[in-house]
């Protein structure tokens, strides 16, 4: 993990110019539910590209999160060639293969660019315990294991679970949902105790007090210092570490085009996607939402994809959520 993480403050220099360009829209692929983390980023790099005139062509959002993403896995993959369809990845491209044995490798198409990382917080209602020792001293004590919130099965939000479970002696019953937006809404109905959502997904909620941050799942906490609600910025969350729960995760925001493109297609994508992590645009959503900046593009991206899928493989093994 930490050499994975260490990779994180590298920067690529500014790419070269593509000569080649779209001739038909560009279609985002996302492989998740609306409302949910992807498809934020997703759009946000819609508006930024249209905005900023950075390419000639219109670019549309695909949200394709049925069997769980599988089914975007299984269409960029039977994309090649395609230059014209762009994956918005996430941990999923390592997870989904071993949990489902689904026929995907990531191998298989084009890496573009890492473009960010993002956290997982532990959340609860507004109602719920206030601090993380509050909160696992309850969970102990209830009669029926907590019900955890969050997105698909044996993925991110459950590894997390498990986890938690492993740390603090705390059971929990770990409800998988379509998108984040949706663990969001169960935990402000309380049909849930708790969810390890990213911070976009319940930034709203937690603007409107209807949840409270308890810890972020990093070494460290999130840089931003500027008042999200009236009391509170993302760096005043302790890590769970602070709090006395040492687990750390941090998830994949990357692009990928599908496989056997050209080598120009595959740099006018290169070009883009920098010059989105330039915009305002993304600069703004890249505070608001809390995640880490980066930029990887060839070997430095593959060689990240590899550690973090060796990471991605180790967490899912000892979770049991490897299919047999």
């Amino acid at each position: 993990m930490k050499a994975a993480i260490a990779l994180t403050v590298a920067l690529c220099g500014t790419p070269a110019v593509a000569g080649w360009e779209p001739a038909k829209p560009v279609e985002i692929v996302v492989a998740a539910g609306a409302g949910g983390a992807s498809d934020q980023m997703a759009r946000m790099m819609q508006a930024a590209i249209q905005k900023n005139n950075l390419m000639k062509q219109p670019i549309v959002v695909s949200l394709k999160g049925g069997a769980s993403g599988a089914e975007a896995l299984m269409y960029m993959k039977s994309s090649e060639g395609d230059p014209n369809k762009v994956l918005i990845a996430y941990s999923l491209i390592y997870m989904l293969p071993l949990s489902a044995k689904i026929p995907f490798n990531w191998r298989e198409l084009t890496p573009v660019s890492v473009v960010a990382l993002d956290q997982f917080v532990l959340w609860d209602n507004s109602a719920g315990p206030k601090t993380v020792k509050e909160f696992v001293a309850a969970a102990k004590a209830a009669s029926a294991p907590f019900k955890m919130g969050g997105t698909g099965s044996k993925r991110e939000d459950h590894v997390l679970t498990v986890f938690l479970e492993q740390k603090t002696g705390a059971k929990f019953s770990y409800l998988p949902y379509k998108s984040g937006g949706e663990a969001a809404t169960q935990l402000v109905g309380n049909h849930t105790e708790a969810n390890v959502n990213n911070p976009s997904e319940n930034l709203e909620v937690w603007r409107a007090g209807q949840v409270r941050p308890l810890c972020v799942f990093d070494k460290e906490r999130i840089s931003y210092t500027s008042k999200v609600t009236d009391t509170q910025s993302w760096a005043d969350i302790p890590t769970c570490k602070e709090e006395g729960v040492d687990v750390q995760y941090l998830m994949l925001r990357a692009m990928f085009l599908p496989g056997k493109v050209t080598a120009e297609q595959q740099a006018f994508y290169v070009d883009l996607f920098h010059k989105v992590t330039q915009t305002a645009e993304y600069k703004d959503y890249m505070e608001k939402q809390a995640l880490k900046p980066i930029f990887l593009t060839g070997k430095d991206m593959v060689q990240f994809l590899e550690e973090d899928d060796a990471i991605n493989k180790s967490l899912m093994t000892e979770a049991g959520f490897v299919a047999k």
